[in-house]
């Protein structure tokens, strides 16, 4: 999958690929114009990933071969149990969780996942979790609360599952008492957007004492396709909405509703997967070590103040 602003780049990849093969295959000595064509690959997409729109950054959130949960959780841990269920209904695999090791220490891994192809995302349900994806979240959250072990949820949603039978098993009650019982775990919650943060969707398992974005991640109340369809009737204006929902991490930065951003390989996330894993390891374990040094009542008393205090009101 090529995405129509790194199509340049693309091609002169391909350009220098051909330049290679043609040196070797002649044994022409190009190294001079080989050296000068990395040099401007490397200038073009410096150029283009520092000047992405917030358009261009939703599509890198959604980009194809783009890591997902599973992917960084299998990276980052020396051995991972998936847990299933939510004891009630059955098991949503849009909503996965477990017990991982990081450096000898436990870690309950909470997400939502996407598919690959038709047949896994269709099994995933494009990663939109249902009641029991929530309440196995919420299960899960407890459980690591009980044998006092730290939470980590990797976020990347297009949203919860909207359908009727959804809601008629309690969408939003779910996602609500998340919310509710996020604010009070003893243990320390760190929260990472590695994709799309929709809605409700993404804020059911966001509530945390550390919360993060990757750089080429969006986070809002609303895509910016549906905000297009409800402001103009249409999703051509997809673009101005994204602008105007001011939606990426550096405008969630500025805005003090997270607490990083977190540096992506140059070209996006799935450019390189084991250094992104590194580095998300990285913030994964600074973010615990700061967060340890807090008793759980002053963790508890610092997550409510951080969430009461976002937003302006005006009388």
């Amino acid at each position: 999958m090529v995405l129509e602003f790194e199509q340049p780049i693309i091609d002169l990849e391909q350009k220098l690929k051909e330049m290679k093969e043609l040196a070797k295959g002649r044994n022409v000595d190009l190294s001079s114009d080989i050296d000068s064509l990395e040099e401007k690959i490397l200038s073009l997409k410096k150029d283009t990933f520092k000047n992405l729109t917030r358009w261009q950054r939703v599509q890198l959130s959604r980009h194809a071969d783009r890591p997902y949960a599973l992917d960084y959780i299998y990276e980052i841990t020396n051995d991972f149990i998936e847990l299933h269920g939510d004891r009630t209904v059955k098991d949503d695999r849009a909503m996965i969780g477990g017990l991982g090791d990081i450096d000898g220490r436990t870690v309950m891994f909470i997400g939502q996942q996407k598919g690959r192809n038709t047949k896994q995302r269709q099994d995933r349900n494009f990663g939109m979790a249902n009641p029991e994806g929530y309440r196995k979240a919420l299960r899960l959250m407890k459980m690591a609360e009980k044998f006092g072990k730290p939470i980590v949820t990797l976020i990347d949603t297009p949203g919860a599952f909207p359908g009727l039978e959804a809601e008629e098993r309690g969408q939003g009650e779910a996602i609500a008492r998340n919310l509710k019982e996020m604010f009070m775990l003893k243990v320390p919650v760190i929260c990472i957007i590695i994709g799309e943060g929709a809605s409700g969707g993404a804020l059911g398992i966001a509530i945390g004492d550390k919360v993060f974005m990757l750089e080429n991640t969006w986070y809002s109340v609303i895509s910016p396709e549906s905000c297009s369809s409800i402001l103009w009737r249409s999703w051509d204006y997809k673009e101005q909405a994204a602008e105007a929902l001011k939606l990426t991490a550096m405008d969630m930065e500025k805005n003090g509703l997270i607490d990083g951003i977190i540096p992506e390989p140059l070209g996006g996330a799935h450019k390189d997967l084991k250094q992104m894993s590194a580095t998300l390891k990285e913030f994964i374990n600074a973010s615990l070590k700061e967060l340890d040094k807090l008793k759980p009542e002053k963790r508890i008393d610092k997550r409510i103040d951080k969430f009461c205090s976002m937003g302006v009101v005006v009388e």
